[in-house]
């Protein structure tokens, strides 16, 4: 029978490779793979003569059809791997095993290297439950109103990912939104260089803008949002609506720019505010 194997692989330190990975990337007739550049060195590392092809996130609903007819019709074996770390986690992957499950295709994953789980268990933040955000958006007003929705979000524990380019900045947002927030933020995973700071988002700053090679490397922000506060949700449901309304009445808008910018502005979620309109429009259809 056919399989998809949905393969981790190290985030930083070849010694994370599991040897339950490497036999099942060697025993598959096709490895996708995100840089084929970069998979090629891990592959040549553990001797891997594997084929493999390009499957990234430019090509990944094309490379998908491809791929699962290529199973369906051959019967072969695939394993999926990204750059680094586990596949669909921020990475493509998602439209090839959600076509793969459709299509009755089993779908296999193993335990291995992840750059969100290794943040978390040594974050020294709470980790009953939390919110997984990825990279979050880079123009200033979309930043601000994905901010306000983590600073909204009953689940206090966050995770992001970010660029060495961008994480200063983003730490003064979240200073800005959540000051009182402690942060754990992980520099360089499991790699030589490996850093972590941890403290308030002043301290973190500070800390940050003291460590010399804070430009290099990828980053894993853990977070505790502290300036969460319990809200009435019959209040809150009530205000989402008259602030539709408001939009509606004041701008002149159309229910999806109403919807749309009550989003972008961190009032609410973008499924919230499109539930609260259909209420709207059952109102007005029923003048």
């Amino acid at each position: 029978m056919s399989n998809l194997y949905v393969v981790p692989t190290p985030i930083g330190n070849l010694g994370d490779m599991t040897e339950r990975a490497i036999e099942t990337l060697n025993n598959c007739d096709l490895i996708l793979a995100e840089d084929t550049r970069h998979t090629l060195k891990l592959l040549n590392h553990f001797n891997i003569k594997t084929k493999m092809i390009s499957y990234h996130k430019f090509n990944e609903k094309q490379r998908s059809e491809e791929i699962i007819q290529k199973i369906t019709d051959e019967g072969i074996n695939v394993a999926l791997v990204t750059d680094a770390g586990t596949p669909c986690i921020s990475d493509p992957g998602y439209e090839l095993v959600k076509e793969a499950r459709e299509r009755g295709i089993e779908v296999i994953g193993l335990t291995g290297a992840s750059a969100l789980t290794t943040a978390l268990s040594i974050s020294g933040i709470e980790t009953f439950e939390f919110a997984f955000y990825g990279f979050l958006p880079r123009k200033k007003s979309e930043l601000d109103g994905a901010l306000k929705r983590v600073l909204n979000n009953p689940v206090k524990t966050f995770v992001f990912y970010e660029s060495p380019k961008r994480i200063i900045s983003l730490i003064e947002n979240i200073k800005i939104h959540m000051p009182n927030s402690t942060l754990c933020v992980c520099k360089e995973l499991t790699k030589i260089h490996e850093k972590t700071f941890y403290g308030s988002a002043k301290s973190v700053i500070e800390q940050l803008k003291n460590h010399d090679d804070v430009g290099k490397g990828e980053y894993v922000i853990v977070g505790y949002n502290n300036d969460y506060a319990e809200k009435d949700t019959s209040a809150y449901q009530v205000s989402l609506h008259g602030i539709l309304f408001d939009k509606l009445i004041k701008n002149g808008y159309s229910l999806k720019e109403a919807v749309n910018e009550a989003a972008e502005e961190g009032i609410a979620s973008k499924n919230e505010a499109y539930k609260a309109s259909l209420d709207i429009k059952k109102i007005i259809e029923s003048f």
